[in-house]
């Protein structure tokens, strides 16, 4: 197990290695949005000028049936993807900025120290 040394070991490249816990939840937003439908429907509710697209509008661009989309749309909440606002009848559903944020964070955080060579 690599433990960081009084002076910090990671001082160099990176604050510290990501926890299991934190690979966990990385893995499971990429896996969300490594899938062609799911990762098209966050790029439709991101490029929408109102910010937010209600859930017919998305299953409308797709040749895939209404549960299909749905499912897509769950797995993009439960992901942090997304987010979603009821509002009468229709789903309402926006890309979460923090997170997509915080996920590029992670990622930034692996490359070396500038000047560094891997």
């Amino acid at each position: 197990m690599i433990k960081p040394s009084p002076a910090g070991i990671f001082a160099d490249c990176c604050p510290e290695p990501m926890n299991a816990a934190q690979a966990v939840d990385l893995a499971a937003a990429f896996k969300a949005l490594a899938d062609p439908v799911r990762l098209r429907i966050a790029s439709i509710v991101a490029c929408c000028p109102a910010g937010e697209v209600c859930v017919g509008e998305i299953a409308s661009e797709f040749s895939v049936s209404g549960p299909t989309i749905s499912h897509h749309l769950k797995k993009l909440r439960e992901a942090g993807v997304l987010s979603c606002e009821r509002r009468a009848s229709e789903v309402y559903y926006q890309v979460r900025s923090d997170r997509l944020d915080a996920l590029i964070g992670q990622l930034t955080a692996m490359r070396p120290a500038a000047g560094r060579t891997p």
